[in-house]
């Protein structure tokens, strides 16, 4: 790689800031970026993938970078494409709170969805995720990779932050991975160099503590926030915590370290952050702090009142073989659509539908029409499908990407109805099959338009 064209300000900056570490930094940044995912622990097991991500227990480097597009075990869900410095968060929240405990948790600025699908892959199942995201075009992914996930404790919002306002204490942990200047990106992104300036810098400063302000009450006394940026900007990290210590009463929770990660521990006037450098570890640059809420701003209270509305029972009893435990969720009718979320959290669902503009609660399983039940494409990625249940077709890789391209299979099947199409035994979606053809249900939104070329599977 060209040496980076750092702008003239940053260089500066970081020069003064890291001293003689500067020249390590710059190389750095001469060197390719690091390609890494984390798997879907429901979906896939990998103990033969080598190069494990050190601080997370389901991230791995690949030794280079495959066709994602083209591989179809990603878009069954078993694995996301994440830059291993963010998988950071599992430490924040494996230390700093409970995950075997019921938790509320809340992952603010969510899109695209790599924060959101690691705390559901680290939360145990009597847990909720409120996944937000203020932009309704990237709602729109985040959903997408979310359904791919396949979880269905987890509710998906577009709201703005002071809209969580109306829901104080309510939280457990709030994540807030604020949009940044992403100074962190500048190696994987050029293109951010370009866009970088001093003025973008205070404005994201700026709208960093309007987020967090806006949100905090919404945090319950003892609750946790995550704060986390992709950027070494001390005005969006360490000045950020100072403020947060100065306009709230804050306890900041400090996280063990293994000293062989490389990541760097700052603690500016009683803070504590820390800073993952791309010279000292194998990721892209990321600041990360946690600290406990010290105050309580009220507490919400779950009503009995039921405005939801639940599907006939009859249809209830003709889906209780499609997903695993079935007595454990409860079914929910919306325009035509039914989906299924845990039963236990109702209440909780109940409350944030009055509250917070929802796109998507659990698990979208099936649509209605003359009550038939016509199986919706979440339902195949999700991990409470009852596969035996349904007629299955082993696809090769050829056919899945036909299948993936929302392409007409060939009619191999005899058996008629709707079957899951699978590729080396991850289901990849629907098709009904019928006495002379195959109709391909995979949502042509999702469809993949790249053209065929030589794909290698990250496993």
């Amino acid at each position: 790689m060209n040496e980076p064209n750092f702008p003239p300000a940053f260089e500066e900056r970081m020069q003064t800031y890291l001293g003689e570490q500067w020249k390590e930094f710059a190389h750095a940044h001469q060197q390719p970026s690091p390609i890494s995912i984390r798997v879907n622990s429901k979906k896939r097991k990998d103990t033969e993938l080598a190069a494990p991500v050190p601080w997370t227990s389901h991230g791995f480097y690949l030794k280079e970078r495959p066709s994602f597009t083209l591989d179809p075990a990603f878009h069954a869900g078993s694995y996301y494409v994440q830059e291993a410095s963010s998988m950071f968060l599992e430490q924040a929240f494996v230390q700093c709170c409970d995950p075997n405990k019921p938790l509320n948790v809340l992952d603010l600025c969510a899109a695209p969805g790599g924060k959101s699908t690691h705390l559901l892959s680290l939360m145990n199942k009597q847990s909720l995720l409120v996944s937000n995201e203020v932009i309704r075009s990237r709602a729109s992914v985040l959903e997408e990779n979310l359904q791919k996930w396949g979880h269905h404790n987890v509710v998906i919002t577009s709201s703005d932050p002071k809209d969580f306002q109306r829901l104080p204490g309510f939280f457990d942990v709030l994540v807030v991975d604020a949009p940044c200047s992403g100074e962190g990106l500048f190696r994987k992104d050029p293109q951010a160099m370009k866009e970088w300036s001093t003025h973008n810098v205070a404005i994201c400063s700026s709208r960093q503590r309007r987020i967090l302000g806006d949100s905090w009450s919404c945090l319950k006394e003892g609750g946790l926030l995550i704060y986390s940026t992709c950027t070494y900007n001390e005005a969006e990290n360490e000045e950020n915590l100072k403020w947060l210590k100065t306009e709230y009463d804050v306890e900041f929770i400090p996280i063990r370290l293994d000293e062989k990660w490389g990541v760097e521990t700052v603690n500016p006037a009683g803070t504590i952050g820390y800073h993952l450098y791309p010279h000292r570890v194998r990721g892209e640059g990321f600041f990360l702090s946690v600290m406990r809420k010290k105050t309580n701003d009220g507490e919400t209270r779950l009503k009995n009142k039921q405005t939801l509305v639940s599907p006939p029972r009859k249809l209830i009893e003709q889906l209780y073989p499609w997903i695993t435990q079935p007595e454990e969720k409860a079914f929910i009718l919306r325009n035509d659509q039914i989906q299924f979320f845990p039963k236990e959290r109702m209440g909780e669902l109940e409350l944030l539908a009055k509250n917070l503009y929802i796109i998507v609660a659990g698990t979208l399983i099936a649509s209605t029409k003359h009550d038939k039940l016509i199986p919706e494409h979440p339902s195949a990625l999700s991990v409470d499908l009852n596969i035996p249940h349904f007629n299955s077709i082993e696809v090769d890789l050829q056919e899945a990407l036909k299948f993936l391209r929302k392409e007409a299979l060939e009619p191999t099947f005899d058996q008629l109805g709707f079957a899951l199409i699978r590729y080396k035994t991850l289901p990849l979606g629907w098709v009904n099959v019928l006495s002379n053809r195959m109709n391909n249900l995979y949502p042509s939104a999702w469809r993949i338009r790249m053209a065929d070329k030589s794909n290698t599977d990250p496993g």
